[in-house]
Order: C-alpha cells, then structure tokens, then sequence
C-alpha cells in the first residue's frame, strides 16, 4: 500500500483548518474527547486555537504485534461517564476516519450518556467503505483533509524525525494542505 508521510508542520496547519471549520460553524462545545493514542496530539493541538478542556479515552484496534482485533477494546474510560457526558457539549477527536471502527464504537458508548451533543474531528478520512455509518444523533463531522486509501505516517510514530521529514514533502504550499 502506498504510504503518505507527514510532518508535524503538516499536521498543525491541518489541525488549524479544522479549527476554522468548527469555529465558523458556530460550534461551541464543553471538552474534547480524544481518542488514544491517535486523538492525543490532533486534540492538543486542537486546543491552541480552540481552548477547551482535553479528556481521552483509550482505544485498542490492534494488539501489541499490530495484528488487527475483530472489534475495538476500550483500554481506558471516563471515570464517571454519566456526570461527564450528560446535557453536555462534546468533540470526539480522532487522527483518521479509516474504517470507522473506532469511532463508531466510541460513539455509540458516548450516546449512552445522552450529551447534548456530539461533534466528531478528524486530521484525515480515507475515502472507502465504512464498517459503520456515523449515528444520526451526530449532525457535525469535521474532517481536514479527504485522502484516498494510503497508509498514514505520522510523525508521532516516526523512529527517526528526521527521515519523516524528509519523506514528508510538500506537494501545495502550506496554507493548501496536502494533495
């Protein structure tokens, strides 16, 4: 599969269109939920333009040898899920939409709780089919950029920075993204 590799940079000016996107949608919400380990640095970077209280919840897709799981394992949660979430504004943050999997299971655990209302942000949605369709209580879905199926290098997985970097060229100026 062909791989993509990005850049921290790359990721910030992402994350800052995402920004504006919730920003001139008129979203206002109470926290992010970031969804580990892949939500964790989108939802901080998040929270420069946006300033708003970070929880996470930890998600497990593949096991320690990075073989798929049949479904997703929650690995941490909310300490009170039903104080937290209940009449409250949220945004499930998230690198990529793949196959869905996660967040869909993310999501429908969240609704249990009955927030006012849930929002989901992603760096990146790969254009392919779903496992899940994203619930009809969710109206706001965030994405910065629409990629077709590639594998994603983030620069938070790189061995060394340096080659991620490298490899991570820029095909439009910064302010257009990446192709």
């Amino acid at each position: 599969m062909e791989k993509l590799f990005l850049s921290y940079n790359q990721i910030h000016q992402t994350v800052k269109e995402i920004a504006g996107q919730i920003n001139a949608d008129g979203y206002s919400f109470d926290f992010m939920i970031a969804i580990g380990t892949g939500g964790f640095i989108p939802a901080r970077m998040l929270k420069t333009f946006i300033n708003r209280p970070i929880v996470t919840v930890g998600m497990a897709y593949y096991d320690l040898d990075d073989n798929k799981m049949d479904a997703p394992v929650i690995t941490q949660w909310l300490d009170d899920p039903i104080n937290q979430i209940k009449g409250r504004k949220v945004l499930l943050v998230d690198e990529v939409d793949d196959t869905r999997s996660t967040i869909g299971f993310c999501l429908e655990r969240l609704l249990r709780h009955d927030p006012a209302e849930i929002a989901v942000a992603v760096l990146h949605n790969k254009n392919k089919p779903k496992s899940r369709e994203i619930p009809t209580e969710v109206k706001r879905y965030y994405s910065g950029l629409e990629l077709e199926d590639r594998w994603i290098c983030y620069p938070w997985d790189a061995d060394d920075i340096w080659e991620q970097d490298r490899q991570a060229v820029w095909s439009d100026p910064p302010e257009k993204g990446i192709n």
